[in-house]
């Protein structure tokens, strides 16, 4: 007989943000005491709360991969998962700024793809004080992932389709074709 089997083990998804509480980092942001320093502080936020980017993906972004194009602005994102990903709206006009100001550099700094610990420094120059926690990269994303799993009614139509597992919804998108640029950019800017 087989043993029964073992749930895996896994961290649960991290908070969004608030707009409040993001609100507060990008006024942290736009208080840093250099134009270099304002502009990966606020690249760092527009990527990671308006694009979902974290780890590799940010850290190989160049001002030259952000684009207004398609109805919105979009990120293209290199190395192990290319894709294009729409910025959300209300992120759209910083991280267009924080691009134009890196060029073709890396946005939240740095000379070389293979950099370790690039957002250590940014991230400490945001701490709030008492009332604000450390900026946290994973609730930068979850921020971005809810966002958008609201504009397109993903607790709705879960809810109604009456699915709990998110590895059913895998599957069920494997089959389906995901659209392109433009339907991306409608769908997940948040401008609707």
């Amino acid at each position: 007989m087989d043993p029964p089997p073992v749930p895996l083990g896994r961290e649960p998804s991290k908070a969004p943000y608030s707009h409040e509480e993001l609100a507060g980092y990008l006024a942290l942001a736009d208080a840093q005491p250099t134009p270099e320093r304002r502009q990966k502080a606020s690249g760092l936020i527009a990527l990671g709360a308006g694009a979902g980017l974290i780890g590799a993906d940010l850290r190989l972004v160049t001002g030259a991969d952000v684009h207004a194009r398609s109805g919105g602005v979009v990120v293209e994102v290199r190395g192990l998962h290319p894709r294009v990903v729409p910025v959300r709206h209300e992120m759209a006009a910083r991280a267009l700024r924080s691009a134009r100001f890196a060029g073709p550099s890396f946005i939240v700094g740095g000379a070389e793809p293979t950099r370790r610990n690039i957002t250590s420094r940014l991230i400490a120059s945001l701490s709030g004080g008492l009332d604000m926690d450390r900026l946290s990269l994973a609730r930068l994303r979850a921020t971005w992932v809810t966002r958008c799993a609201e504009d397109i009614g993903l607790a709705t139509f879960m809810a109604a389709a009456g699915v709990s597992c998110s590895q059913r919804l895998g599957e069920v998108v494997a089959r389906m074709d995901p659209g392109d640029e433009e339907r991306a950019v409608l769908l997940l800017s948040g401008k609707r």
